[in-house]
């Protein structure tokens, strides 16, 4: 069936048994010719892109379709289109109203326009929409035509499922054209809140950084989830914000605990402060654990500047770990905690000699004479010998003299003097690193001085 004349090729959609009813109990049908007063023409408007080819005979431009007016009146576009032409018209005689409606020329729209039009007689709206793309490709139609039902339960059905990143987007592109009552969930599920824009980012990280350490049995694979999010984090700054706090916290945890140990008050052979011994022991090896990891993703995302600074400035800690690891208490407890706290220090020490981390002189100063003291301790009193134990000492002394030889003559030489302790008994195949050190030192202490080098 057509109306008119048309160069084009028209086409008429399938009844329906999609209906509605009305007052008088009478049913209508979607694109029923025997009872429709609106016949309405939808047509492919025109592109500057459209090609001039028109051979395909299967390519049809124009859509005729028979409706009710007063189902057409559930959209308020149709409404306002029908209320005064329509009294108007129907007066003077029974003819059908001819309305022209004009779809965009993008693939998929024609369908959506049809599918919405005979929402128009449907009240179960819901039902129909059964996936997020089926509402957005209704949504935009909806909202043209002001059909605030088939809006509502697009939006209904969209705030209820997942979107994929696409999806997303076409969500973000249609908000604007929705009122703010309709956009207030979708944007809390997209948007951050405005007061808290600059910090959401950071806090969801410090969350996920503090269960990594903290929560999970086995931390090891929540450790590597964690450690790839922050080295695909997009911004560095953020993501040495994070992992400084976390830093500062577990420092503060291990000091803390390492400082109840080794004070007087809770030294002694009473059973009373056993516990409490035991207690601040493995605090300290289990935030020692944190430290490290943490350290590791710092010099991994070469943010450990201020680490490094942090950790140069323990006077008082590495005093109470001297203390602590010239006693006996605490092999029996926490045998591998001198070990954790020296991997800190030799992975701190590493990127500063390396280079990763550009300390400055007394930074890199102050970072050996607080930490070789400890590493001398260690190495006295933590018996027997374990070769991974071996392996650390060795490592952090040539890296503590390659740093050494990084400083002024003065600084050196006060320096050097402490690392006799470096020696063993087989000195020729067990010291090559001390015999650089010393060999180096003398040769610069023995060049004659050039005043035209000031």
């Amino acid at each position: 069936m057509t109306i008119g004349s048309h160069k084009k090729r028209q086409r008429v959609c399938p009844t329906s048994t999609t209906t509605t009813t009305t007052a008088s109990t009478t049913t209508a049908f979607f694109n029923d010719p025997t009872s429709a007063d609106v016949i309405l023409r939808l047509y492919i408007e025109s592109s500057p892109f459209d090609s001039n080819n028109n051979n395909n005979e299967n390519q049809y431009d124009d859509v005729q379709i028979y409706l009710h007016s007063h189902v057409l009146h559930r959209s308020k576009y149709f409404s306002a289109l029908l209320s005064d032409r329509w009294q108007s018209q129907s007066q003077n005689n029974h003819k059908p109203f001819k309305l022209n409606l004009g779809v965009p020329p993008t693939p998929g729209s024609l369908q959506s326009h049809l599918t919405v039009l005979q929402l128009l007689y449907s009240s179960d709206l819901s039902s129909s929409i059964d996936s997020a793309s089926t509402a957005l490709d209704l949504l935009p139609i909806a909202l043209e035509l002001l059909f605030e039902d088939c809006v509502k339960s697009c939006v209904n059905f969209l705030e209820s499922v997942p979107w994929s990143e696409e999806e997303e987007q076409r969500v973000l592109n249609l908000i604007p054209f929705l009122k703010e009552d309709e956009t207030k969930e979708l944007l809390a599920r997209v948007l951050p809140l405005p007061s808290a824009q600059n910090d959401t980012c950071e806090e969801m990280l410090h969350g996920l950084v503090l269960s990594a350490i903290h929560t999970y049995p086995n931390m090891a694979f929540v450790k590597a989830f964690v450690a790839k999010l922050l080295r695909d984090f997009s911004s560095r700054e953020s993501a040495k914000r994070v992992l400084e706090r976390a830093f500062e916290t577990s420092l503060k945890v291990v000091k803390e605990s390492l400082e109840e140990y080794s004070s007087p008050d809770f030294r002694g052979d009473h059973n009373e402060t056993e516990a409490i011994q035991r207690l601040n022991l493995h605090t300290a090896m289990t935030n020692g654990k944190h430290l490290l990891w943490l350290v590791e993703r710092m010099i991994e995302l070469r943010v450990a500047d201020n680490a490094v600074k942090a950790w140069s400035e323990q006077a008082s800690f590495t005093a109470d770990l001297q203390r602590a690891f010239r006693d006996d208490a605490w092999r029996n407890i926490v045998p591998g905690l001198p070990a954790v706290v020296l991997r800190c220090t030799s992975k701190l020490a590493n990127a500063v000699a390396a280079g990763t981390i550009l300390a400055t002189r007394q930074v890199r100063k102050k970072l050996v004479k607080e930490w070789l003291p400890v590493l001398i301790v260690c190495k006295d009193n933590v018996s027997p010998m374990s070769p991974s134990n071996k392996s650390l000492y060795l490592e952090l002394e040539e890296t503590f003299l390659r740093i050494i030889s990084t400083l002024p003559m003065s600084d050196a030489q006060e320096l050097l003097q402490q690392c006799l302790s470096f020696s063993t008994r087989n000195v020729v195949e067990d010291c090559p690193h001390l015999f650089t050190a010393f060999n180096t030192w003398f040769r610069r202490a023995a060049r004659p001085p050039q005043t035209d080098l000031c």
